[in-house]
């Protein structure tokens, strides 16, 4: 519902007003290019320090970073990594993981999908290697029910996404093209306007009236519904079986080279971290939320945590598949890999962009079958 000048009615604005400070904290960790990290002290377990003195892990402090939020808090990661300390940084953005963990700010790091795959491509491969996934769905297109859209037609309606060839940016053209409508994927420009617009910036923006939708991660497609928005696509309803990756655990090759047994570790650390929020459900998103609330100032509503918490799926297989069907999208657009390439990446191109032996060994462990890197891997002996 919409006041005179178009601006949508603050509804449970409280809860606007919070999550719009939570955010702007944050940064939820989408496409932001704010540069700022935020640092905490590091971790020290007992007994001797595995191959290397530290280890340093970023992540986002949002719901499909919580195995990551979760397993600090918690110390699953400290217990396996037992002398070696643990040293954390906490992102706004995938740009700006990116870029410490090719300086060697960081050793592991979370992020999603698409920088982890323009990350590599840009560097030739030498900037990182996919070790683990981590969350699987979580992503909605969100819309304003008084904006005129059919069932599904957002045809004239103002779409927002959190950056130009970001991972839900490419989900909602490609969607986009599926129903025969036209976009230019670099302005933004036709049968619907996608608006690139930060993710602290999206809410405000729908609550004023400024954009009609957006194509989001949780938690902000549950705090559009909670502004009255409704849920036109789940894209998890686009992908077999409903799973694809939305984030995924990445490494320094160099890291990876000298101190495999470190970031086996931490991988152990984060499987165990997903057991346990399998099953403590409540007790887990409690942990999550006070590790949000320590980082940024803000926990996120209960409502919206529980309706964000239920679309989201972690767990450690990355889903390479879909991580390569996503490359092929973003591809078809002319939206990946270096500037300037008259052609986009092949699959070979993204050959050895997973490594996921150290994963591997962590599942044989549990007794859990091996996950595929869908002929994405490393080469090794024998190949």
């Amino acid at each position: 519902m919409r006041t005179a000048d178009g601006a949508r009615w603050p509804v449970r604005a409280p809860l606007v007003l919070l999550l719009a400070m939570w955010l702007a904290v944050a940064g939820c960790g989408y496409g932001s290019r704010a540069p700022d990290v935020a640092a905490v002290p590091e971790y020290a377990g007992s007994g001797p320090p595995l191959s290397a003195e530290s280890v340093s892990i970023g992540y986002f402090a949002n719901v499909t970073h919580a195995t990551a939020l979760a397993g600090v808090r918690e110390g699953f990661f400290t217990e396996e990594l037992g002398g070696t300390r643990l040293r954390t940084q906490v992102f706004n953005g995938g740009p700006a993981a990116l870029e410490a963990l090719n300086a060697g700010a960081v050793d592991i790091a979370w992020m999603g999908p698409s920088p982890a795959v323009n990350g590599y491509l840009r560097s030739g491969g030498r900037a990182l290697r996919i070790v683990s996934g981590a969350a699987s769905g979580g992503v909605a297109l969100v819309v304003d029910p008084d904006a005129g859209a059919g069932d599904t037609d957002v045809r004239g309606l103002r779409i927002a996404t959190p950056e130009a060839g970001n991972t839900q940016d490419v989900a909602l053209l490609h969607w986009i093209r599926q129903q025969g409508w036209e976009v230019d994927p670099r302005t933004g420009r036709g049968d619907v306007t996608v608006v690139r617009q930060s993710v602290k910036e999206i809410p405000t923006s729908f609550r004023r009236g400024a954009i009609d939708g957006a194509w989001v991660p949780e938690p902000v497609a549950a705090l559009l519904v909670a502004e009255g928005g409704r849920v036109v696509v789940d894209e998890a309803d686009l992908w077999e079986g409903g799973a694809y990756v939305t984030a995924l655990v990445v490494v320094s090759p160099s890291f990876l080279a000298d101190h495999p047994d470190v970031v086996e570790a931490v991988l152990r650390g984060s499987a165990r971290t997903n057991t346990w929020l399998a099953e403590h459900p409540r007790e887990g998103r409690a942990s999550v939320n006070r590790a949000i609330d320590a980082l940024t100032g803000r926990p996120i509503d209960e409502d919206v945590l529980a309706a964000a918490w239920a679309r989201v799926r972690l767990g450690d297989d990355p889903l390479a598949a879909t991580l390569a069907e996503q490359a092929d999208r973003a591809q078809d657009l002319d939206l990946l890999g270096p500037e300037g390439r008259s052609k986009g990446p092949s699959a070979e191109d993204l050959r050895g962009v997973f490594d996921l032996r150290a994963l591997n060994r962590v599942r044989a462990g549990l007794g859990e079958p091996p996950v595929s890197d869908a002929g994405l891997g490393v080469a090794v002996d024998g190949d």
